[in-house]
Order: C-alpha cells, then structure tokens, then sequence
C-alpha cells in the first residue's frame, strides 16, 4: 500500500489532541490520506461524546491532554471495538498502562508518511 493512503476500509477518524493548531493540521493529513470523515476533539469529554454519538473507522489519541490522558478514552474505544493509535510528544518518558502498551504509537511532530504508517499498523485488515 503507498505511503499516501490509508487501507480503504478507514472512511471516518476520530483525533483527540488537545493543540488545536496540531489536531487540524492532523484533519489536513488525514483528508489528504484519503480519509472522508474527520471529527475533532479537543478534550477527553467531548472525545467521549463524540464516541457515544458516531461510529468510527479508527481513532488518533494524543497520550498527554495537558493535567490528563487520554487513557479513558482508549478504554471506550477498544470496549467498542474501534481501532486505536496514540500521538506523543514525550517520546519513550510517558508510561502506559500495561493493557495499552501494545497501542501503535508515533511521536511529535509526524508526517503524512508516519500518520499514514500509525494507521496502517493499527487497524485491522478487513478482508474477510
């Protein structure tokens, strides 16, 4: 699959990332990648919101949303069976709970190419 495109079963993203300048560059990339659908948040509240309202084909998570983490937001997601990456700008230094240590991850700042690759690596394939 060429690095500028997402697999095509990925329509509609969900970025939790509390920067808003990062999470709309982030919504450029994706619609460049090929992904039709982009819904923003910028807190772990509205992430929350949006996921109790909309399905979603995959979900971008920044770990650090300032005092908090996304953390509750990856467990939601992976109770519904969405599939997950996580944004970092802290590198190897911020610890994961054991049950998301196994998350693709790609740290700050990223490319079309790494965001593509996140997304590549962490969703399913869906050939059945």
């Amino acid at each position: 699959m060429p690095v500028s495109q997402v697999p095509p079963a990925i329509k509609s993203v969900l970025v939790l990332e509390d920067n808003f300048l990062i999470a709309l560059d982030m919504e450029e990339m994706l619609v460049a990648l090929g992904v039709t659908s982009v819904d923003v948040a910028t807190t772990k509240s509205k992430a929350m919101e949006l996921i109790a309202d909309h399905t979603y084909d995959f979900a971008i998570l920044d770990i650090n949303l300032g005092d908090d983490t996304s953390f509750a937001v990856a467990d939601a997601l992976m109770a519904r069976g969405i599939s997950l990456g996580f944004t970092s700008g802290y590198g190897e230094l911020l610890a994961l709970p054991s049950h998301l240590r196994d998350v693709p991850r790609i740290d700050k700042p990223f490319s079309e190419g790494t965001l593509g690759s996140l997304i590549a690596t962490a969703a399913p394939s869906r050939d059945m």
